[in-house]
């Protein structure tokens, strides 16, 4: 066994100890998961990663004003302002100042994540804080974290689907939308300050690496079965919830980072979903072939009729 690694037992017997963690990763699963088919399908997968990147500068921001200001700010409130403003900025028509879509985007992300550097160089008593804000950890979710990602996910599911025939409407046919007297701009709005939300008190408690895995890659392996979009958002919901619980179990058990492992079973979990779909549909194609009739070249009806008459 590795150093540091624990059995399953002992985690069993410790799981009380483990139990903030574990909801936390549970919750953010569940609501990452559901923004994450609109996050894949709107194409904002570059959004997503930028405003994580954002949201850790946001914690890191929000520990250098209590250092050197001397006020106590809440991390994850900072990192969901931080968040909602980059995903309102990054939601602009960047060619109001002369940009492109992927110039906008790397030019936050790049700002984002060298001030979250040199903040963190900054902070030598709270720079183990930030590096696991940025990446991960296994140790800093406290109860406000769990509070408020268990809260604002259960709202975001809650209003999701409550709203759904009109939030698909707005999202997917606008023309159509503002035809039935829909307000898209604010149905849009809404949805960009729900993910902006998500992410930054997500990152707050997780780290921004997990917490854009656990926003794009459940949409991933759950579009891939070509659902109806109702059940799309019900599978990546449970797809998010099983990559950030068992990613930090998984961490835990053999002693790894857990933003990390928790980014990567979402990997895995999103291969082995393409993988599987290819192959049953390769699968489902030969034996549709191998049991359809093959008609012989000399005749103009299926082999083993006749095309000629009795005499």
């Amino acid at each position: 066994m590795m150093d540091g690694a624990l059995l399953w037992s002992d985690l069993w017997a410790a799981r009380e100890l483990f139990a903030a963690p574990i909801a936390c990763a549970a919750a953010a699963g569940a609501g990452l998961g559901f923004l994450s088919v609109f996050i894949v399908l709107k194409r904002m997968v570059f959004i997503s990663a930028t405003v994580s990147q954002c949201a850790g500068l946001g914690v890191a921001f929000a520990f250098w004003i209590e250092l050197f200001l001397g006020m106590h700010l809440p991390p994850a409130v900072i990192a969901s302002l931080v968040a909602i403003a980059a995903t309102l900025l990054c939601a602009i028509d960047p060619k109001r100042v002369g940009l492109t879509r992927e110039a906008l985007l790397g030019l936050i992300y790049a700002l984002s994540a060298s001030l979250a550097v040199l903040l963190s160089a900054r902070l030598a008593q709270e720079a183990h804080e930030v590096q696991a804000i940025l990446f991960g950890s296994a140790v800093l979710v406290r109860d406000l974290d769990v509070w408020l990602v268990s809260s604002l996910g259960a709202i975001i599911l809650l209003l999701g689907t409550w709203t759904y025939r009109g939030l698909t409407f707005a999202l997917f046919d606008e023309t159509a939308a503002r035809a039935q007297g829909l307000a898209v701009l604010a149905i849009k709005g809404a949805l960009l300050i729900a993910i902006g939300a998500m992410i930054g008190i997500s990152a707050r408690a997780l780290g921004a690496l997990p917490v854009f895995a656990l926003s794009t890659l459940p949409a991933v392996a759950a579009l891939r079965w070509r659902l109806p979009l109702r059940g799309v958002l019900i599978a990546a919901s449970f797809i998010g919830v099983f990559d950030g619980v068992g990613g930090y179990l998984l961490a835990l058990r053999f002693d790894l980072p857990v933003g990390a492992t928790q980014a990567t079973l979402a990997g895995f979990v999103a291969l082995a979903s393409i993988a599987i779909w290819t192959l049953w549909a390769r699968w489902r194609r030969l034996r549709r072939f191998s049991i359809s009739p093959v008609p012989c070249p000399e005749l103009r009806n299926p082999c083993g009729s006749s095309s000629s008459s009795l005499p």
